[in-house]
């Protein structure tokens, strides 16, 4: 989607700005601006969101980019106004941060991109990438492999492992998703924004995981969809519930998203590995929180900063492949922001 296309959606949204103006904004043209920290995924979102709201509302939005472990840490101390993380929070985080609440506000995926000279089109299944991850295939014509890329020339060469070495939302549903398609990987590894991989490099954030794939050949890292598209890098197609092989675009996304039908009280969801129902669906996609605390001198700010993300800054996610969030979500999104107007 080009700028112009998002700047005609969101024009034509004036009417939802209005709402968030009137419903959680009264107070907005004389309150302080607003500091974040957080994921790596929701950055290059966060940034569009941020201009646009500075344009209609005069308040500045600075955001700091450090991975969602850190924006994690950084709230609860309240060094920041509000993070932002793929995962959502533990019952111990959630209990550290002291009266937090998570909101959904934007749906994404996890990319499985490679370096591999030569291969434009690469098929790979949760269980093969959990054993490349876990060190048991280390070279990309491995007969696993071969057996799903048939008529593909795969090279003899060293596959080098790629992983976030920061505490990561992506590291979160990735893990997330190869706990669910893996035994040994659930037994041995298991799931979190950190996890101790059996083999390969790490890179802080999304930027150095993409610099690594980007310069390292037979390199395979996962990724946030909008780095690799940016970076103009291979993404593989990767096999869901329904034996499809999709790759990580924006109707395949959306419809991991529309898996969700009702919404817990703490907003916690989990869309890795969708039933074979959605036949079309992304398999590793995650929907991103922001954290904001109850009874915040800001409050207001944050009322009206998350309103306006859940609505009229929604246009700008395709152009980053970062999906509307289905309308279940933004119920559940609109309840929890009014919870924290009144708090």
């Amino acid at each position: 989607m080009t700028r112009k296309r998002v700047s005609i959606i969101v024009a034509a949204a004036v009417s939802t700005c209005l709402i968030a103006g009137s419903a959680f904004g009264s107070t907005v043209a004389n309150a302080a601006s607003l500091t974040g920290a957080g994921s790596t995924l929701v950055a290059p979102l966060e940034g569009a969101w941020a201009i646009d709201f500075e344009r209609r509302y005069g308040e500045s939005i600075t955001y700091a980019a450090v991975g969602s472990g850190t924006g994690i840490a950084q709230i609860t101390a309240r060094t920041v106004d509000f993070g932002a993380s793929d995962a959502p929070l533990t019952p111990a985080q959630a209990a550290a941060c002291n009266r937090c609440i998570q909101i959904p506000w934007a749906l994404g995926a996890a990319g499985i991109s490679y370096n591999l000279p030569g291969v434009r089109n690469l098929h790979l299944t949760g269980p093969v990438i959990a054993s490349i991850y876990q060190g048991k295939i280390t070279s990309w014509n491995a007969p696993a492999i071969a057996k799903l890329n048939k008529g593909v020339r795969l090279p003899a060469m060293k596959i080098t492992p790629v992983f976030r070495s920061d505490g990561s939302g992506d590291t979160y549903a990735f893990t997330d998703y190869l706990s669910r398609i893996s035994s040994s990987w659930r037994s041995s590894i298991g799931f979190a924004t950190t996890v101790s991989f059996p083999a390969g490099v790490g890179g802080k954030g999304n930027q150095g995981v993409t610099a690594l794939v980007a310069s390292t050949p037979g390199a395979i890292g996962y990724i946030t969809t909008s780095y690799i598209i940016a970076h103009h890098l291979n993404a593989a197609a990767i096999q869901n519930a329904a034996g499809k092989f999709v790759f990580p675009n924006l109707k395949n996304i959306e419809q991991a998203g529309a898996a969700v039908k009702h919404v817990p009280a703490n907003n916690e969801m989990h869309i890795v590995n969708p039933s074979r129902k959605y036949k079309a669906a992304y398999p590793i996609s995650t929907f991103t929180y922001c954290i904001v605390p109850l009874g915040s001198p800001k409050k207001n700010l944050l009322a009206s900063w998350v309103y306006y993300a859940l609505s009229t800054g929604q246009a700008f996610g395709p152009a980053l492949d970062l999906a509307p969030i289905p309308k279940v979500v933004f119920n559940a999104g609109v309840k929890s922001v009014r919870a924290l107007q009144a708090s």
